[in-house]
C-alpha cells in the first residue's frame, strides 16, 4: 500500500477528489478534511512533485494541518487543501486554470481555497471569473495575506522570545526562506532589531534582502548548525528530520512554514533538547485568518487584532504544556481534537 493510501487512512479524510482534464493539461488533487466547524478552507498550490504519490501526501497533510489551524483559531471552517500537478513556470496555461476553476466551483459551500506555492494573485484573480469560492488578501493591498502570515510569525517569535526573558533588541533569528512570506517576516524582525541570518535556494532574492536589511546570509544547507536564538522555517515543508533536528543549535523553533517537522517523533526529538516549538498551525494562522476580511465577517482591525493574539496563545500552550508535562505540539494536536469532538457533541 502506498504512504498516500495509508495516511487517507489514518487520517480520516471526508473527502479526496482527483481532477484530469487532459486537453487542458490539468491534474489535480483536492483534499477534504473535516468540516465540522465549518466549510473547509485552504489553499491551491501547483508545484512539481516527485510522484503523483507524494502529491498526494501533500494535500492529505496539508489539509488536515488546516482543520488543527481553524480549530485553534477559532474559526468558522474546517480544513481543506487543494494541489495541482506541474510547474507553474511552464505548465500553467490560462486553459488549465479556468479547467480548474470550473472544477472548483462545484464545491461551492463545501470548500473555500486561496493562493498559495506556485500561484500569484493574478492566478486568484482569473480563476474568481470562473468560482467565486477562492479569494486573496493581495500583496500590497490593505491586508496582505502573506503579511498577516508573517505578522503572526512574528507574534510568534516575540512570545519566544518573552518565553526566554529576552527582548526582540539583539535577538538572533535564522530565517530559513525568504519568499513571500519569508522575506516580510525578516523585514519586520529588522525593524525590531533582531539580527537576522538569512536563507534561502534563490542566491539572488536572499543577497538583496541582506543588503537590504543588513543581515548575514547562510548555506541553505547548513542553516540549521548556526547558533542562533530561534530558528524560523519559512519555506517548505518537512524541513525538520531526524538529520537536522540533532544539528540545531537555537533556543526556539517558530516559523510559517506548512507541516515543518517530518514526523511527530521529531518534535518530541526537540522536545527532549529543551528547544521550545511553536507548532506550525498555531504560528503560521495569519495566512487564513485573513479569509475573515476576505469573506467579510470582519473588518480590517478585528482581524489584525486576531492576528497578534497569535503570540498570546501561544505563551498559553507552552504554559500549560510544561504543567502537563507534554511536548506542545502534542498538546496542540489533543486541543484539537477535544474542540472538534466539542463541536460534534453540539450537532
Amino acid at each position: 500500500m502506498s504512504a498516500g493510501h495509508e495516511l487517507l487512512q489514518a487520517l480520516g479524510h471526508e473527502e479526496v477528489l482527483l481532477w484530469h482534464d487532459r486537453e487542458a493539461g490539468l491534474r489535480a488533487i483536492v483534499a477534504i478534511h473535516d468540516t465540522t466547524l465549518g466549510p473547509a478552507a485552504g489553499g491551491t498550490r501547483m508545484r512539481t512533485y516527485p510522484s503523483f504519490d507524494h502529491a498526494l501526501v501533500d494535500a492529505l497533510r496539508l489539509s488536515r494541518a488546516m482543520t488543527a489551524k481553524a480549530a485553534l483559531s477559532e474559526m468558522p471552517c474546517g480544513g481543506g487543501k487543494a494541489v495541482i500537478l506541474g510547474d507553474p513556470a511552464r505548465d500553467k496555461t490560462d486553459a488549465l486554470l479556468a479547467a480548474y476553476g470550473r472544477r472548483l466551483h462545484t464545491l461551492e459551500g463545501r470548500f473555500h481555497s486561496g493562493c498559495d506555492l506556485g500561484l500569484t494573485s493574478r492566478d486568484i484573480s482569473f480563476l474568481a471569473q470562473y468560482a467565486s469560492n477562492i479569494s486573496d488578501a493581495a500583496g500590497g493591498a490593505a491586508l496582505d495575506t502573506a503579511g498577516l502570515a508573517a505578522a503572526g510569525v512574528f507574534a510568534g517569535i516575540e512570545a519566544a522570545a518573552t518565553r526566554m526573558g529576552r527582548p526582540l533588541q539583539g535577538l538572533r533569528v535564522a530565517v530559513q526562506g525568504v519568499g513571500a512570506v519569508g522575506a516580510q517576516l525578516a523585514r519586520q524582525l529588522a525593524e525590531a532589531g533582531a539580527r537576522l541570518l538569512l536563507a534561502d535556494v534563490d542566491r539572488a532574492r536572499v543577497e538583496d534582502l541582506a543588503r537590504e536589511l543588513h543581515a548575514e546570509t547562510a548555506d541553505p544547507a547548513r542553516v540549521y548548525d548556526a547558533e542562533v536564538d530561534v530558528f524560523s522555517p519559512n519555506a517548505a515543508g518537512g524541513t525538520l528530520t531526524r538529520e537536522t533536528v540533532p544539528r540545531l543549535r537555537a533556543r526556539a523553533v517558530v516559523g510559517a512554514a506548512n507541516e515543518q517537522l517530518e514526523g511527530p517523533s521529531d518534535g518530541d526529538a526537540l522536545h527532549a533538547r529543551g528547544i521550545l516549538v511553536a507548532p506550525d498551525y498555531v504560528a503560521n494562522a495569519g495566512g487564513l485568518l485573513s479569509l475573515l476580511f476576505e469573506t467579510g465577517q470582519c473588518d480590517e482591525a478585528g482581524v489584525r487584532a486576531r492576528v497578534r493574539a497569535i503570540g498570546p496563545r501561544l505563551l498559553a500552550l507552552w504554559e500549560r504544556a510544561e504543567a502537563e508535562g507534554l511536548p506542545p505540539h502534542r498538546l496542540a494536536d489533543r486541543m484539537v481534537e477535544e474542540r472538534l469532538d466539542a463541536a460534534r457533541s453540539r450537532r
